[in-house]
Protein backbone atom coordinates (compact mmCIF):
# COMPACT_ATOMS: atom_id res chain seq x y z
CA UNK A 1 0.00 0.00 0.00
CA UNK A 2 2.87 2.38 0.78
CA UNK A 3 4.14 1.97 -2.82
CA UNK A 4 0.82 3.39 -3.99
CA UNK A 5 0.43 6.17 -1.43
CA UNK A 6 4.03 7.40 -1.39
CA UNK A 7 3.99 8.00 -5.16
CA UNK A 8 1.51 10.64 -6.37
CA UNK A 9 1.26 9.14 -9.85
CA UNK A 10 0.40 5.73 -8.40
CA UNK A 11 -2.11 7.34 -6.02
CA UNK A 12 -3.92 9.12 -8.86
CA UNK A 13 -3.92 6.01 -11.08
CA UNK A 14 -5.32 4.02 -8.14
CA UNK A 15 -8.07 6.62 -7.72
CA UNK A 16 -9.13 6.15 -11.34
CA UNK A 17 -8.97 2.35 -10.97
CA UNK A 18 -11.26 2.66 -7.93
CA UNK A 19 -13.69 4.73 -10.03
CA UNK A 20 -13.88 1.88 -12.57
CA UNK A 21 -14.40 -0.68 -9.77
CA UNK A 22 -17.14 1.43 -8.15
CA UNK A 23 -18.84 1.97 -11.53
CA UNK A 24 -18.80 -1.77 -12.28
CA UNK A 25 -20.10 -2.62 -8.80
CA UNK A 26 -22.97 -0.14 -9.19
CA UNK A 27 -23.82 -1.51 -12.63
CA UNK A 28 -23.78 -5.05 -11.20
CA UNK A 29 -25.93 -4.19 -8.17
CA UNK A 30 -28.60 -2.60 -10.29
CA UNK A 31 -28.31 -5.21 -13.05
CA UNK A 32 -28.00 -2.59 -15.73
CA UNK A 33 -25.86 -2.82 -18.80
CA UNK A 34 -23.17 -0.23 -19.31
CA UNK A 35 -24.22 1.66 -22.42
CA UNK A 36 -21.79 4.16 -23.87
CA UNK A 37 -24.64 6.31 -25.09
CA UNK A 38 -25.28 10.06 -25.00
CA UNK A 39 -26.17 10.01 -21.28
CA UNK A 40 -22.94 8.22 -20.42
CA UNK A 41 -20.84 10.77 -22.33
CA UNK A 42 -22.74 13.68 -20.73
CA UNK A 43 -22.14 12.16 -17.30
CA UNK A 44 -18.45 11.54 -18.06
CA UNK A 45 -17.89 15.16 -19.06
CA UNK A 46 -19.87 16.43 -16.04
CA UNK A 47 -17.62 14.37 -13.78
CA UNK A 48 -14.45 15.56 -15.57
CA UNK A 49 -15.74 19.14 -15.37
CA UNK A 50 -16.26 18.85 -11.61
CA UNK A 51 -12.90 17.10 -11.13
CA UNK A 52 -11.13 19.84 -13.10
CA UNK A 53 -13.03 22.56 -11.23
CA UNK A 54 -11.99 21.11 -7.87
CA UNK A 55 -8.35 21.30 -8.98
CA UNK A 56 -8.72 24.85 -10.31
CA UNK A 57 -10.71 26.40 -7.48
CA UNK A 58 -8.76 24.39 -4.91
CA UNK A 59 -5.51 25.91 -6.18
CA UNK A 60 -7.11 29.37 -6.37
CA UNK A 61 -8.20 29.12 -2.75
CA UNK A 62 -4.83 27.68 -1.70
CA UNK A 63 -3.11 30.76 -3.14
CA UNK A 64 -5.57 33.20 -1.54
CA UNK A 65 -6.25 31.53 1.81
CA UNK A 66 -2.85 29.93 2.51
CA UNK A 67 0.16 30.95 0.41
CA UNK A 68 -0.32 34.71 -0.04
CA UNK A 69 -1.29 35.46 3.59
CA UNK A 70 1.58 33.25 4.84
CA UNK A 71 4.36 34.83 2.76
CA UNK A 72 4.97 37.82 5.10
CA UNK A 73 5.41 35.35 8.00
CA UNK A 74 8.13 33.40 6.18
CA UNK A 75 11.77 34.33 6.76
CA UNK A 76 13.32 35.97 3.68
CA UNK A 77 15.95 33.21 3.44
CA UNK A 78 13.20 30.59 3.15
CA UNK A 79 10.99 32.40 0.61
CA UNK A 80 12.83 31.07 -2.46
CA UNK A 81 11.51 27.60 -1.57
CA UNK A 82 8.03 28.99 -2.23
CA UNK A 83 8.75 31.38 -5.12
CA UNK A 84 11.18 29.16 -7.04
CA UNK A 85 9.77 25.69 -6.36
CA UNK A 86 6.23 25.52 -4.94
CA UNK A 87 4.55 28.51 -6.62
CA UNK A 88 5.61 27.66 -10.22
CA UNK A 89 4.41 24.06 -9.78
CA UNK A 90 1.15 25.18 -8.18
CA UNK A 91 0.60 27.72 -10.97
CA UNK A 92 1.01 24.97 -13.57
CA UNK A 93 -1.83 22.93 -12.00
CA UNK A 94 -3.81 26.13 -11.46
CA UNK A 95 -3.82 27.27 -15.08
CA UNK A 96 -4.28 23.81 -16.61
CA UNK A 97 -7.07 23.11 -14.11
CA UNK A 98 -8.72 26.29 -15.42
CA UNK A 99 -8.25 25.19 -19.04
CA UNK A 100 -9.61 21.71 -18.39
CA UNK A 101 -12.60 23.13 -16.50
CA UNK A 102 -13.63 25.46 -19.31
CA UNK A 103 -13.11 22.88 -22.07
CA UNK A 104 -15.04 20.12 -20.29
CA UNK A 105 -17.76 22.62 -19.35
CA UNK A 106 -18.24 23.72 -22.96
CA UNK A 107 -18.32 20.10 -24.14
CA UNK A 108 -20.86 19.27 -21.43
CA UNK A 109 -23.09 22.22 -22.42
CA UNK A 110 -22.87 21.15 -26.06
CA UNK A 111 -23.66 17.50 -25.24
CA UNK A 112 -26.69 18.56 -23.20
CA UNK A 113 -27.91 20.89 -25.94
CA UNK A 114 -27.96 24.12 -23.97
CA UNK A 115 -24.71 25.80 -25.00
CA UNK A 116 -26.40 28.54 -27.09
CA UNK A 117 -29.05 29.14 -24.46
CA UNK A 118 -26.47 29.34 -21.66
CA UNK A 119 -24.22 31.70 -23.61
CA UNK A 120 -27.23 34.01 -24.14
CA UNK A 121 -28.16 33.65 -20.43
CA UNK A 122 -31.34 31.73 -21.18
CA UNK A 123 -32.84 34.51 -23.28
CA UNK A 124 -33.32 32.26 -26.32
CA UNK A 125 -35.48 29.71 -24.49
CA UNK A 126 -36.47 31.43 -21.21
CA UNK A 127 -35.28 28.47 -19.09
CA UNK A 128 -34.14 29.57 -15.58
CA UNK A 129 -31.70 26.65 -15.35
CA UNK A 130 -29.98 27.84 -18.51
CA UNK A 131 -29.82 31.40 -17.17
CA UNK A 132 -28.10 30.17 -14.00
CA UNK A 133 -25.68 27.96 -15.92
CA UNK A 134 -25.05 30.84 -18.35
CA UNK A 135 -24.17 33.28 -15.58
CA UNK A 136 -21.88 30.63 -14.09
CA UNK A 137 -20.30 30.00 -17.49
CA UNK A 138 -19.64 33.71 -18.08
CA UNK A 139 -18.16 34.14 -14.60
CA UNK A 140 -16.00 31.06 -15.19
CA UNK A 141 -14.92 32.41 -18.57
CA UNK A 142 -13.88 35.73 -17.02
CA UNK A 143 -11.95 33.80 -14.36
CA UNK A 144 -10.28 31.60 -17.00
CA UNK A 145 -9.29 34.71 -18.99
CA UNK A 146 -7.82 36.27 -15.83
CA UNK A 147 -5.78 33.13 -15.12
CA UNK A 148 -4.27 32.76 -18.58
CA UNK A 149 -3.90 36.37 -19.71
CA UNK A 150 -3.39 38.40 -16.52
CA UNK A 151 -2.45 36.29 -13.48
CA UNK A 152 -0.02 33.88 -15.17
CA UNK A 153 1.91 36.49 -17.23
CA UNK A 154 2.25 38.72 -14.16
CA UNK A 155 3.23 35.84 -11.88
CA UNK A 156 6.03 34.94 -14.28
CA UNK A 157 7.40 38.47 -13.80
CA UNK A 158 6.82 38.54 -10.04
CA UNK A 159 8.49 35.15 -9.52
CA UNK A 160 11.51 36.07 -11.64
CA UNK A 161 10.72 33.61 -14.43
CA UNK A 162 10.87 36.60 -16.79
CA UNK A 163 13.66 39.14 -16.54
CA UNK A 164 12.46 42.32 -14.80
CA UNK A 165 13.66 44.90 -12.28
CA UNK A 166 12.38 44.99 -8.69
CA UNK A 167 9.79 47.70 -9.40
CA UNK A 168 8.32 45.71 -12.29
CA UNK A 169 8.26 42.55 -10.14
CA UNK A 170 6.41 44.37 -7.36
CA UNK A 171 3.88 45.87 -9.79
CA UNK A 172 3.32 42.50 -11.47
CA UNK A 173 2.90 40.80 -8.10
CA UNK A 174 0.29 43.34 -7.05
CA UNK A 175 -1.62 42.99 -10.33
CA UNK A 176 -1.56 39.18 -10.11
CA UNK A 177 -2.81 39.37 -6.51
CA UNK A 178 -5.66 41.75 -7.37
CA UNK A 179 -6.87 39.54 -10.22
CA UNK A 180 -6.45 36.40 -8.13
CA UNK A 181 -8.60 38.02 -5.44
CA UNK A 182 -11.10 38.99 -8.15
CA UNK A 183 -11.28 35.34 -9.17
CA UNK A 184 -11.75 34.29 -5.54
CA UNK A 185 -14.66 36.73 -5.26
CA UNK A 186 -16.17 35.55 -8.58
CA UNK A 187 -15.77 31.88 -7.65
CA UNK A 188 -18.42 32.20 -4.94
CA UNK A 189 -21.34 33.30 -7.18
CA UNK A 190 -20.00 31.11 -10.02
CA UNK A 191 -20.24 28.00 -7.84
CA UNK A 192 -23.69 29.09 -6.61
CA UNK A 193 -24.93 29.40 -10.20
CA UNK A 194 -23.56 26.00 -11.22
CA UNK A 195 -25.01 24.20 -8.21
CA UNK A 196 -28.34 26.07 -8.25
CA UNK A 197 -28.86 25.23 -11.92
CA UNK A 198 -28.73 21.53 -11.06
CA UNK A 199 -30.62 21.63 -7.78
CA UNK A 200 -33.00 24.60 -7.62
CA UNK A 201 -34.32 25.24 -11.12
Amino acid sequence: MAAILLNLRNTVISGFVLVVVVALVLVGWHKQGLAFDHNWWAFLFRWLHVLSGVMWIGMLWYFNFVQTPSMPKIDAAQRPAITKVIAPEALWWFRWGAMSTIVTGLILAWLNGYIASAITLGITDNVPKHSAIGIGMWLGTIMWFNVWFIIWPNQKIALGMVEANDAAKAAAGRKATLFSRTNTMLSIPMLYCMVSAQNIF
